[in-house]
């Protein structure tokens, strides 16, 4: 009875149910293994790293440079990069090989980079969207992402050489044009700024001291300490008022917090 009971108990299994078993494990263990490198080399491969290597890749065949040695930028955190359903055009927009432009066709969007190409000698330099021998005029572009709002100084601008095909008359020339201005968009690294993207910016505001000067520096000039009673732009006429006296008067804005009496 023992034996019996002991040989119903005792599963058998054939040479091929034992090779099915096998490689059943087999293709698990492959499988399992290959879930987790399979994902991380997604997840590294972000559309910003995809655009990282086509414009490295586009820098290296136009300026004869290692790929991997070319620096790129890092952009703003709050920039999101859209994935690209078709290859992307990359260019140089201005004279200056710093500055390269991305454009995706679908979705369309638009990128400028600021890269930093190896020291080396670069004979075959792109002239990618300039005609060659063509009269080149002067344009201003953002050195860095510039905020609505700022009021610009030289640093954060570079004046650089494009195109005369550019037929947008818009666009700054001189960085003359920018002086004590302030942005009215974002502007990128590497964008040309236009008219409409900057205004006078406010200099003197209500509540504020401003130093007024009063005579010619040539003959007779005295400063005082003022107190504004509005505020005002470059070159514009502003009210204000001698904080001991309470006396009125009228200036001209000519800077940051001074003005010029009448």
């Amino acid at each position: 009875m023992n034996s019996v009971m002991f040989n119903s108990s005792v599963k058998t299994s054939t040479p091929a149910q034992g090779l099915l078993q096998i490689l059943c494990l087999t293709v698990f263990w492959l499988v399992a293994s290959a879930l987790p490198f399979g994902a991380a080399a997604q997840t590294a491969n972000t559309p910003a790293d995809s655009m990282g290597q086509q414009v490295r890749q586009w820098l290296g065949q136009t300026h004869g440079v290692p790929p991997k040695e070319v620096v790129i930028a890092p952009l703003d955190e709050r920039l999101k990069v859209q994935a690209c359903q078709k290859p992307l055009n990359v260019d140089h927009p201005f004279a200056s090989k710093e500055t390269v432009r991305v454009r995706c066709p679908e979705p369309v969007w638009q990128l400028y980079l600021q890269v930093t190409l190896p020291a080396g000698n670069y004979s075959n330099v792109a002239n990618s969207g300039q005609n060659a021998g063509s009269a080149a005029k002067n344009m201003v572009i953002a050195r860095r992402l510039l905020q609505r709002g700022v009021i610009l100084q030289p640093d954060m601008l570079e004046e650089v050489q494009a195109s005369s095909g550019n037929a947008d008359t818009q666009l700054l020339t001189s960085l003359k044009d920018a002086q004590q201005a302030e942005l009215t968009r974002d502007i990128a690294a590497g964008q040309p700024l236009r008219v409409s993207d900057i205004r006078r910016a406010l200099l003197v505001k209500q509540g504020q001291s401003v130093m007024l000067t009063v005579g010619d520096k040539a003959e007779f000039q005295i400063s005082v300490r003022m107190e504004a009673m509005q505020d005002g732009r470059m070159g514009e006429q502003v009210k204000l008022k001698n904080p001991d006296s309470g006396k009125q008067v009228s200036g001209v804005v000519t800077g940051p917090n001074t003005a010029k009496g009448l």
